[in-house]
């Protein structure tokens, strides 16, 4: 089996998923770009080709089961295992002025859908990748999390959150399934670990924020190449680890 590490990148074809695939690939990793928006997906592999990265296109709605199913079965073609896999996609919903989600006039809809992407989906792509991760000597799992998901930073009355009555608790969810995993996987050589990016200047924040999508990779990339015996089942940002 080849020696070149591999990763899938979900949500990869822009902004700070984009970012963590460049960032592997300058590591030496073959990276697969998860992404349901095929002309976007094949636009940023081919951006990545041309600065050197060994990255191809996975066709992949982290909402829909057969897709994921077929991402898993072209990445068996493709390579045979993954080492590193980083649950990138995910969605905010509609917010109102102010980055504002009323929980006393939430949309039903619209918090299933965001929970099915950033909970769901999770749980979809991770276990449809569980049998290639088990191949790797060293497999490692990130799922991309938010500092709004601290539950601790919420509650504080001090905070400068806003009230997002969908998002935040959808990155709660995550970060305590990821201790689920981690606790499932225990006596394994899997680590799984949550990530903050921060407040990164991407469309999904209509470019607000004072960090760079390299900035917002930067997390996830340490945790997708943590050595062996490094930290599971936490939730860290670049300054360290974040409270739950």
């Amino acid at each position: 089996m080849s020696e070149t590490k591999i990763a899938l990148v979900t949500g990869a074809n822009k902004g700070i998923g984009y970012e963590i695939a460049a960032g592997l690939g300058s590591l030496g990793y073959r990276v697969g770009v998860g992404a349901r928006d095929g002309a976007r997906r094949e636009t940023a592999v081919e951006k990545l080709r041309a600065v050197g990265v060994d990255a191809y296109g996975v066709p992949l709605d982290v909402t829909d089961d057969q897709s994921v199913t077929d991402a898993a079965e072209l990445i068996e073609r493709q390579t045979g295992r993954l080492d590193a896999l980083v649950n990138n996609a995910g969605i905010s919903g509609e917010m109102d002025p102010g980055w504002v989600q009323d929980p006393t006039a939430l949309d039903l809809e619209m918090l299933r859908t965001v929970v099915d992407t950033n909970v769901m989906g999770v749980v979809r792509v991770t276990n449809a990748m569980l049998p290639l991760l088990r191949r790797s000597a060293s497999p490692r799992i990130v799922n991309v999390s938010s500092g709004v998901g601290s539950l601790a930073r919420q509650a504080d009355p001090d905070t400068e959150i806003p009230i997002m009555a969908a998002y935040a608790p959808s990155k709660s969810f995550l970060n305590a399934l990821t201790v689920q995993y981690a606790r499932q996987f225990a006596g394994t050589d899997i680590l799984i670990n949550a990530a903050c990016p921060g407040l990164v200047a991407t469309d999904f924040t209509g470019f607000q924020g004072p960090r760079t999508p390299e900035q917002g990779a930067a997390t996830a990339i340490r945790l997708a190449t943590l050595p062996d015996g490094g930290p599971t089942g936490s939730f860290f940002e670049d300054d360290g680890v974040v409270p739950w």
